[in-house]
């Protein structure tokens, strides 16, 4: 049954890399997993789900954007997740005038699902509803759907909430939770959310990602 979203498709994808990758020891956007940056493969992961261009939010003096329009934070002080969220609110207000919603990813998750903004859209059922992921009962807000006419309120609750937890935020809000089922693979369970924060971590997804291709 379809929600409030017409065409999942015209959501503007944004990926998040505002963070500092400190457990990568390297801006892990940048690391290599089956050959390919963890950058190209999960933009072209969103982007395959979308018909508007993926943009990157991260520090505006990020070496290689690998060709995404390149959004820095629009508040200083590298505030967290909803920093880049408020962010892309403002470019989408900008670049995508009729959009209700823009989609977040971050850059360390290789694994989520194809139809991830499909099934978020699918759960909002009004215009400043935020919808966001979740697996094994555990949420992702990362992984998002949030509505462009918030932006002046996250704006207001960045700048005067000192924690800035991500969970504060939404208890404040009306919001969609989509639970995700974990991916079976020859040799084991897979968190469609899995993400790389290590170099123990890029290990491991290299293993998933093999047991994936065998299924492919």
């Amino acid at each position: 049954m379809p929600g409030f979203i017409p065409d999942p498709a015209d959501i503007p994808p944004y990926l998040l890399a505002g963070g500092r990758s400190s457990r990568m020891g390297a801006n892990k956007a940048l690391a290599l997993l089956g050959g390919e940056t963890l950058l190209t493969r999960i933009a072209a992961r969103i982007g395959q789900q979308q018909r508007k261009p993926v943009a990157l939010n991260a520090d505006a003096d990020w070496s290689d954007t690998e060709g995404l329009p390149l959004v820095p934070d629009t508040i200083p002080g590298k505030l967290g997740p909803l920093a880049g969220v408020h962010t892309a609110m403002r470019d989408a207000v900008m670049r995508h005038p009729n959009a209700s919603h823009i989609a977040t990813a971050p850059i360390d998750s290789p694994f989520f699902p194809i139809d991830l903004i499909a099934r978020l859209a699918e759960a909002i059922e009004g215009r400043e509803e935020i919808a966001i992921a979740a697996s094994l009962g555990r949420d992702h807000p990362v992984f998002g759907l949030w509505p462009v006419s918030l932006a002046d309120d996250l704006a207001t609750w960045l700048v005067k909430d000192d924690k800035r937890r991500v969970r504060d935020y939404l208890a404040r809000h009306s919001v969609r939770t989509v639970e995700f089922a974990m991916i079976q693979t020859p040799i084991g369970s897979l968190d469609p959310f899995f993400n790389v924060n290590t170099p123990e971590d890029l290990i491991a997804a290299e293993t998933w990602l093999a047991a994936l291709e065998q299924m492919s």
